[in-house]
């Protein structure tokens, strides 16, 4: 079987590559050979037990998607985008490379004449307020930025192409991932990392909302899952709304402190100061803080039950069970 990563140099990427590298499998079929694809060429990870290629590129160029599908891969993971933040202040950017070269993918592979699992990445921003207490998953799409129009522009673009055969579609609606390691990226929702990750390395991290805002979020360790889930259901179980609203936990951000207090004690939680940024609160406004997610949860998708849980990921999978 073989397999395309598209955003394979991202964060989600890197570890849905190392964990695809691990178990040299999907769903007990063997993948015989993993590309990888992004911006800047991934990691090849030379110690798989299959062919990996490397490429990199302008992923809505003119003619960029037909090269990567040259090879008919049977899964397809389509993981690039430009962020929130972004995508916000780089209009075009966003609407290039979110909108335009998803459309551009689907039509290389219409092209191409084959039938792939193509999952894709979405984004709780296609939801815009007002909100329910808890967001059913047949909500309404109202996206209050132009990232979660770009992202219900890819989720239509899904479904329909599923509709008339082209692909086997799966949308994911990710949660907000935290706790990111490494740097943070331009996405508007970064601090929610960066207010545990900064702290437990010794560092003091600036929160830019109040202690009262409330999100939906998951572990990069339950984003892998999600993805290798989706790439393994059964479409018709889906059924014609091939979109899904991942499982989560929602937490405010005041309780975020209070759950990396309780983990790592008050000396890393006080490194935590607030800050107001104006800009950040404008666009977390708008954001959505709980959902049902029965649909995910109906089809076996699965998430953390609290926020300590993922802190207690972060530490594990990260920093080696060890706190700065």
């Amino acid at each position: 079987m073989r397999v395309l990563v598209i955003g394979a140099a991202g964060m989600v990427g890197r570890k849905l590559v190392q964990r695809l590298a691990r178990e040299g499998q999907i769903n007990d079929q063997t993948i015989t050979q993993l590309t990888l694809y992004d911006v800047v060429a991934p990691e090849a990870h030379r110690e798989a037990p299959f062919e990996v290629e490397s490429l990199s590129g302008d992923f809505a160029a003119e003619g960029e998607a037909e090269r990567l599908i040259e090879n008919k891969p049977e899964i397809i993971f389509h993981l690039a985008a430009i962020v929130s933040g972004e995508a916000e202040v780089e209009f075009d950017k966003g609407y290039r490379i979110n909108l335009t070269g998803t459309w551009r993918l689907l039509e290389a592979i219409r092209g191409a004449d084959y039938r792939p699992r193509l999952v894709f990445t979405s984004s709780i921003a296609v939801f815009g307020a007002p909100f329910p207490t808890e967001i059913p998953d047949d909500f309404h799409h109202t996206p209050l930025t132009s990232y979660g129009v770009q992202k219900s522009c890819g989720e239509l673009l899904l479904m329909d192409y599923t509709r008339k055969g082209i692909v086997d579609g799966i949308g994911i609606r990710l949660p907000t991932i935290s706790v990111r390691p490494g740097k943070p990226n331009k996405a508007a929702s970064g601090f929610f990392s960066g207010i545990i990750r900064e702290p437990l390395a010794g560092v003091e991290a600036v929160c830019p909302v109040d202690p009262s805002v409330r999100h939906w979020f998951a572990s990069p360790r339950a984003a892998v899952g999600f993805l290798l889930h989706a790439a393994a259901l059964d479409g018709e179980q889906a059924g014609p709304r091939r979109n899904l609203t991942m499982p989560g936990v929602s937490e405010t951000v005041g309780g975020m402190v209070e759950a990396l207090r309780r983990v790592a004690g008050d000396q890393v939680a006080d490194r935590v100061r607030w800050e107001p940024d104006p800009f950040i609160e404008s666009i977390v406004a708008g954001w959505p803080t709980t959902f049902e997610a029965k649909r995910a949860r109906e089809l076996g998708f699965k998430a953390e039950s609290s926020f300590e849980e993922i802190i207690r990921i972060h530490i594990e999978d990260e920093l080696g069970g060890k706190i700065s």
